[in-house]
């Protein structure tokens, strides 16, 4: 199982930007002449919905078929993060995406796993700030396995006290393993906690030691009476299947699964950044000092966030980006530059990560990506260069060999499970793929300057540290 601790990298309405378009030619011009420079002139809907429907137990199922190949993708998606665990209890929602594969009353633990692996299938899970996810990747013909799976856990799940230990001590260790062990990872949570100031966007998804040291049974059972509800949850169905099918399995497995009330939802609210934060850290696995430079930024299908997808990839996007050849090509003063835009359900971060080359101080670095900076707010990005990002995009979203392709059925089966859970409308992808595709370089200028403030910066340093003299 997989778990984001930090970034999200598979963004829904990113994702969406991977279409399958068909290419014209620009019309005429005055002098009835062709330009014949192609446009893109987008499919829609950009994944077509066979079927929409909910149970009357309140769970949502999207079916969308393709008979292109004999597989098909289950994504199950419950509306619980990182965001809605309570102050002293943080990591419940990570430690119940194990706790999820500790059996059932008919799968007992580890059979779960040998069920899929034996049909020919593969499955996931992953946990974020705003929602936990499960999939099951399957010969079409046995997805009706995944219901009766799925199903069986949220009716019936086993929290032991045998159970809840032996995962309270795998997420304890894979905490070691990812995070408290690995150079620059606590450093990256200390910077989540600076730069924001509400203790459900600051706090990190995997949580503290300390919390997960003193949860109970107890405590667990609530959180899973809490959100693994039906009327909490989403699936999405894609592949080689039959919607009427569909239907049935989810009447027949989950049908019976009562509703219940639905959790109140946090605030997540945080306020502006008035004046610049800072902070250092001492590293003892860093090899090279580093530092990240971040700024709180848009939600989700915010206007902005489509632009500031689209500067992430001007400023860091690949070997081609602004950052990377001045500071690693030219100037030869970083040894890695990269960027991240995480989007949530609410505020969010923009942050670029640096590497320092060693003897190089990270003040002329930061002055370097400043100036690069303030060149997108004083100057329009050329056409060509915009262009390229957002080909780059399209490219690398829509090659087969990519993960986030719209030519999986598990991508597209993620992005309508989560336009369902978010915003209540699968379709909306469509309306995305537009926004950014008519992005301007006015777009560009706008948010540079309205995001990248220097009072709203926070930077934090990290060192790498002396190792103890032996006694």
């Amino acid at each position: 199982m997989t778990s984001l601790i930090r970034n999200g990298v598979l963004l829904a309405l990113t994702l969406c930007l991977s279409v399958a378009a068909p290419v014209r030619s620009e019309p005429a011009k005055n002098d009835g002449t062709s330009t014949g420079r192609p446009t893109l002139q987008i499919k829609k809907p950009v994944i077509p919905i066979t079927r929409d429907f909910t149970l009357d137990n309140g769970l949502r199922v999207i079916v969308s078929e393709d008979h292109s190949v004999p597989v098909a993708s289950y994504v199950m998606i419950y509306d619980v993060g990182s965001r809605d665990e309570q102050k002293g209890k943080s990591g419940f929602a990570h430690l119940f995406e194990h706790m999820m594969f500790e059996g059932s009353a008919n799968v007992p633990k580890g059979d779960f796993f040998k069920h899929v692996q034996a049909a020919g299938g593969q499955l996931n899970a992953s946990t974020h700030a705003d929602f936990t996810d499960y999939f099951e990747k399957l010969p079409s013909n046995n997805i009706e396995l995944s219901f009766w799976l799925e199903s069986d856990r949220m009716r019936s799940l086993k929290v032991t006290p045998e159970n809840f230990k032996n995962q309270q001590e795998t997420v304890k260790e894979e905490k070691r393993g990812r995070v408290d062990n690995q150079p620059y990872m606590p450093a990256a949570l200390k910077t989540e906690e600076l730069i924001f100031d509400n203790w459900a966007n600051q706090h990190p998804v995997i949580g503290y030691t300390e919390d997960l040291e003193n949860a109970s049974v107890a405590d667990v059972k609530n959180f899973f009476d809490t959100y693994y509800i039906p009327n909490n949850a989403v699936i999405a169905v894609v592949g080689d299947v039959k919607a009427d099918e569909i239907e049935g399995f989810a009447k027949k497995y989950f049908g019976s699964i009562p509703k219940k009330p639905l959790p109140a939802r946090p605030d997540v609210s945080e306020p502006k950044i008035e004046k610049p934060r800072y902070l250092k850290t001492e590293d003892i696995h860093a090899k090279a000092p580093a530092f990240w430079m971040a700024w709180k930024a848009p939600q989700r299908r915010d206007p902005d966030a489509y632009v500031l997808n689209i500067i992430e990839s001007i400023l860091a996007g690949g070997g081609s980006s602004r950052l990377y050849q001045r500071l690693v090509k030219e100037e030869q003063i970083a040894l890695k530059i990269q960027s991240s835009y995480e989007e949530r359900r609410g505020p969010s971060e923009f942050d670029l990560f640096v590497v320092q080359k060693p003897g190089v101080e990270a003040t002329s670095i930061r002055k370097v990506i400043l100036e690069e900076i303030a060149k997108l707010k004083d100057g329009q990005v050329p056409a060509m260069e915009l262009a390229k990002v957002k080909n780059q995009i399209l490219q690398s979203l829509y090659s087969s060999s990519s993960g986030s392709s719209l030519q999986r059925s598990l991508t597209r089966a993620q992005i309508l499970a989560r336009y369902a859970c978010f915003y209540g409308d699968p379709s909306l992808c469509d309306q995305d793929v537009e926004a950014y595709l008519n992005v301007t370089a006015d777009d560009v200028q706008r948010v540079a300057k309205k995001i990248f403030t220097e009072e709203g910066i926070t930077i934090s340093d990290v060192v790498p540290a002396k190792p103890k003299a032996s006694g």
